[in-house]
């Protein structure tokens, strides 16, 4: 901008001292009384309006508004108490449909300290807006109660805006005093000026005068001088820590630090409020850097060992271990971009048009940011703190891991082994912490929040840092065990099961392995009412399905990497491999016999299960922990085995358990008419909570299945993996068909490998071969640790059942697809005519599925 056309204040003596304002001029008044900046925007407003200029008045604060709607004056609310984002993002917006040359009045920014409770994120709204501003050709007026910032924020308004004025008032008197007016000079500008009753600027020009005026002023402040050094957030916990200190507990402060800390979801603030103290809170201060939200991960975290510590506090005393996580608040995201401005990427993202096409930019740009100091030097605290053991970087976002959005994978988690000098381990935490800042931009992330619609709400990324629970073993450093356990089996395979008894996915060295799905590798899966009880048919079967790779960090320089088991017992010889495995004994005679390395180690875990108290234990968490959130709960945790072999656990993560599909609570219809039902079951449904919308039906019908050749019957199973291999990944597909998924025989069902079914979603086993043939069901087990790995849900029907109702023969009525051309079994007319695809896209199918109640129903809703 080349020219700055002059505009008044609405106050001509002021606009003689001030040389007129300026078009682009962000004015901030820094004021004790706010009567003073009420009355200096009645007078702007009224000059704006005589100079046909549209006022807005942006209304956010408690007080008495400053301006009343009229001609010309436009008064438009935004709730400041949303948080940082989505109140600049609203003020963004705003700026944008109003254009340039608009003027604006904004509440006095101290007020939105009542909102976030932190200094640096007002300083970072003005640091976004203003510039915006004056772009705009606008002319904006903001205010700032003089007692109530500190000096970090005043230098970053003071260095964005264009104009910054105090006003101060000394027993009868008032000053004014110009502090900074960009590209204006006269030899008095600076000076403080009295401000008479008749609105004269009179300049203090004799230096005694100045000086006494200034000291008295300086007096006056003496009882806030602690808090111009500290941020808003700082004196929060100072606050807290004398409550502490004098009374105990003080349910107000508490309430206060609870919802700019830990959340706003009412349920997890009211887990929050019974089992978090005001010491907890104060203890969680001591570890955080910068401010905000620990993040949904962390506070899950939290609230679950402090569940445990109160509700089972013997258990938590000699069976868990404790944690001393640190936390990257998620107000320190926001600083980020606004350091490495990034704003302007942030606002386009969120419109629906620039969700996708602007990711990729604001990735890179963060991948090549840098960190405000204050944010390095509280990294530096934290690699003090830890010294060189390894750390795991986590994503810890404000909507992450609450009731009804898990976000599970959908961010980044980083593993440091933390080795070299210390600027060497700076700069890994960094990189570390950038690359999961930039995963909340990514592809997968920004879908789910916009299959959800939470792009519109704040989703600021806040980190958990954790010490890497473990020891080191020669060149390696890996806990002794690591697992998933959820307080209900979502995968009972027995009847003799209880689903609400728990489940848990184990392994050995880190819990990567029992996180995510390895291809040709497995985690142990183990029901906690019969951990012996295994659904394999043999040992052969039972080994060949154990885990074979074990996820370590090498310390050497390598990081994450995976070791062969075998390897990792030669080379890692005081690992507790007697309680955690079994010796293959002929395998280990085969191994002598060819001269290579012996036993044989297989991981069963069978002395850990039956020879310690590792299943009570971990039962006794689950069931605490599902008591107290109201529903079933998903856990991670790592496992440390003793000098006499007793399990300790470290639980590192706890969240309300999810639903696939959905991820949110299901809820089931009232009631549906018959004709729309295909089918209702209670039991026999394995996959947990399900809300799935399928658009493709794969259905075997029993009755032309039956008299199929032998031959014919493996052309069925080929035709499906060939559907199978057509399918897109967005796909949701229901699979149905008689007997047994997987079968050896052909006539107990579709002999389909797994690899022939990998895409579908659900999988329905039926209890009729047609011909009145009633075959057993597998429950899945032919290939069960792929259902579990792949989180494919899984139905048995029997259509003959008092308390099912099964209505496959609609499926009849409806028009079927087209084999794929290039299958050489759909070629065989039987074949064809058994295996019916049906295009569900126009009415689409749903089955929703209760983990607790065992309840699961399929319809057309409409």
């Amino acid at each position: 901008m080349t020219n700055h056309p002059r505009v008044s204040t609405g106050l001509h003596p002021l606009d003689r001292l001030l040389d007129d304002l300026r078009i682009g001029d962000n004015v901030v008044w820094r004021v004790s009384d706010l009567d003073d900046y009420r009355r200096l925007t009645t007078l702007f407003a009224k000059a704006a309006v005589t100079q046909h200029r549209d006022l807005i008045y942006v209304r956010f604060g408690q007080q008495a508004p400053l301006l009343e709607a009229g001609p010309g004056v436009r008064v438009v609310s935004v709730e400041a108490k949303g948080g940082f984002e989505s109140f600049t993002q609203r003020v963004w917006q705003l700026i944008t449909d109003y254009g340039p040359g608009a003027f604006y009045v904004f509440d006095s920014l101290s007020e939105l300290l009542d909102a976030w409770a932190t200094d640096t994120m007002v300083g970072h709204f003005f640091q976004v807006v203003c510039p915006y501003l004056y772009e705009l050709d606008t002319v904006a007026y903001f205010a700032l109660n003089s007692r109530r910032h500190s000096r970090a924020t005043v230098a970053r308004i003071r260095q964005t805006t264009q104009v910054l004025v105090d006003i101060h008032h000394h027993e009868s008197s008032r000053q004014l005093q110009p502090v900074k007016v960009w590209k204006r000079h006269r030899p008095t500008l600076f000076l403080p000026h009295l401000w008479h009753q008749d609105d004269r600027f009179e300049p203090v020009r004799d230096s005694a005068t100045a000086t006494a005026l200034q000291a008295a002023i300086a007096q006056q402040n003496t009882a806030d001088s602690h808090r111009l050094t500290l941020d808003y957030w700082d004196t929060l916990f100072v606050q807290a820590e004398q409550r502490l200190a004098e009374a105990g507990e003080d349910d107000a402060l508490k309430e206060r630090i609870l919802t700019v800390l830990i959340a706003r979801q009412p349920r997890m603030l009211s887990l929050a409020r019974a089992y978090l103290s005001l010491a907890d809170l104060v203890g969680l201060r001591q570890r955080l850097i910068g401010s905000g939200y620990i993040g949904g991960k962390a506070v899950g975290m939290v609230l679950a060992r402090a569940i445990l510590a109160r509700d089972e506090p013997e258990l938590t005393a000699n069976s868990l271990d404790p944690h001393d996580s640190w936390h990257l608040g998620a107000d320190a995201f926001y600083s980020f971009l606004v350091h490495n401005d990034c704003w302007r990427h942030i606002m386009q993202k969120r419109t629906a048009t620039g969700v996708y096409r602007d990711a990729p930019a604001l990735r890179n740009a963060i991948l090549k940011g840098t960190f405000p100091t204050e944010i390095r030097q509280g990294l530096e605290r934290l690699l003090d703190y830890y010294g060189q053991y390894p750390i795991m970087v986590r994503s810890s976002s404000v909507l992450e891991d609450g009731f009804g959005n898990a976000f599970a994978g959908k961010y980044e988690s980083v593993f440091l082994v933390n080795q070299g000098s210390p600027d060497e381990r700076l700069a890994a935490l960094e990189q570390a912490i950038l690359t999961v800042y930039a995963s909340a931009f990514n592809h997968d992330a920004l879908h789910y929040r916009e299959q959800r619609g939470l792009l519109g709400q704040e989703e600021s990324m806040a980190l958990l840092i954790q010490r890497v629970n473990g020891c080191y073993h020669a060149s390696y450093y890996l806990p002794d065990a690591a697992g998933v356990a959820v307080s209900r089996n979502a995968y009972v395979w027995d009847e003799s099961m209880d689903p609400g008894a728990g489940m848990v996915r184990l392994v050995m060295g880190l819990g990567t392995r029992a996180v995510d799905r390895i291809s040709g590798d497995h985690a142990a899966m183990i029901a906690l009412d019969q951990p012996s009880k295994q659904p394999y048919r043999n040992q052969e079967e039972r080994y060949r399905h154990s885990q074979h790779q074990v996820d370590v960090l090498d310390i050497t320089g390598t990081g994450l990497t995976t070791v062969p088991l075998q390897r990792l017992a030669a080379e890692a010889t005081d690992l507790p491999f007697d309680h955690l495995a079994e010796v293959d004994r002929d395998a280990s005679q085969r191994a002598r016999e060819l001269n290579l390395t012996s036993p044989i180690w297989r991981l069963t875990f069978q002395a850990l299960l039956n020879q310690t108290a590792f299943v009570t234990q971990l039962q006794r968490c689950l069931q605490r922990l599902e008591q107290a959130y109201g529903q079933p709960v998903d856990t991670e945790f790592t496992l440390r085995l003793d000098d006499q072999g007793t399990p300790h656990i470290n639980l590192v993560q706890c969240r309300p358990l999810g639903t696939l599909g959905a991820e949110r609570a299901v809820e089931f219809p009232q009631s549906v008419p018959d004709e729309r039902v295909l089918f209702q079951t209670q039991g026999q449904v394995m996959g947990g909570t399900m809300d799935w919308t399928f658009n493709r039906v794969l259905w075997v019908d029993a009755e032309a299945y039956a008299p199929l050749s032998q031959s014919q019957k493996q052309s069925v199973a080929r035709l499906i993996g060939d559907w199978n291999r057509h399918l897109e990944p967005d796909d949701r597909v229901l699979l149905i068909g008689p007997g047994r998924w997987g079968a050896s025989s052909p006539e107990l069902g579709v002999p389909v490998r797994f690899s022939d079914i990998h895409r579908v979603t659900v999988l329905v086993e039926v209890a009729d071969l047609g011909r009145g043939l009633v075959p057993e069901l597998s429950y899945g087990s032919h290939f069960f640790m792929d259902l579990v790995e792949n989180q494919t849900g899984y139905v048995a029907l029997f259509p003959h059942g008092s308390d099912q109702r099964v209505q496959l023969d609609l499926l009849t009525e409806l028009p079927g697809l087209a084999h794929p051309e290039d299958s050489e079994a759909g070629r065989d007319e039987a074949v064809a005519r058994c295996v019916k695809v049906i295009d569900a896209g126009a009415s689409p199918l749903r089955l929703v599925s209760d983990v607790v109640t065992q309840r699961c129903l399929c319809w057309w809703p409409t």
